[in-house]
């Protein structure tokens, strides 16, 4: 009798502990994707074939072609001076639908330190000129079912005036609500 009570008592905590996880609506959804650390190159805007990757995509973690979505986070181009940019879509002009739009923000601290993205700061409509060595943050446009972007840190690691393209380093977390830029899977 008194190992039934038990398995019952057992059984009930599980279940209990299951049904209120479930009715936490703050609760995040397990992180399944790991963050690692990949090298992408970008084309400019102008002066490059159309077919050139200027654009990335955060939750997708990978170039896009601007001319064939609209959907991209931040793009890559030279200013006058030849002067190296990233351009959130708000500096190119294209309007967002979303109360939270794609920005880059440039961080105190070095790509290695960073382990957590900021909510705030972001520039959504400037463009941001960069060089070599620079760390920035990035935040993509809403991308989820909760509502909330994704979180990148990259390090800029050459240009190409020739090709006209920039190389960096980034970690992207793209886990629905989480902000942990940390190798591995994330846990915040």
């Amino acid at each position: 009798m008194a190992k039934e009570l038990l398995h019952t008592i057992a059984f009930v905590a599980v279940v209990g502990g299951i049904v209120s996880a479930c009715d936490d609506p703050t609760a995040l959804p397990d992180a399944t994707v790991p963050n690692v650390i990949d090298t992408v190159s970008l084309f400019a805007l102008d002066g490059t074939p159309v077919t050139a990757a200027s654009g990335y995509s955060i939750p997708d973690g990978r170039p896009v072609r601007t001319d064939q979505r609209p959907d991209f986070d931040f793009a890559f181009n030279f200013g006058p001076g030849d002067v190296p940019w990233l351009l959130p879509p708000g500096a190119l002009g294209l309007a967002q639908e979303l109360s939270l739009e794609p920005g880059i923000l440039e961080p105190s601290n070095d790509f290695d330190d960073i382990t957590i993205a900021q909510l705030n700061g972001y520039r959504t409509s400037d463009t941001v000129a960069v060089s070599i060595g620079q760390t920035f943050l990035a935040r993509s446009r809403i991308a989820c079912g909760l509502g909330v972007p994704v979180y990148m840190k990259l390090r800029v690691l050459a240009f190409d005036l020739v090709a006209r393209s920039i190389t960096f380093e980034a970690l992207a977390n793209r886990n629905c609500g989480y902000r942990g830029l940390r190798p591995g899977l994330p846990d915040d």
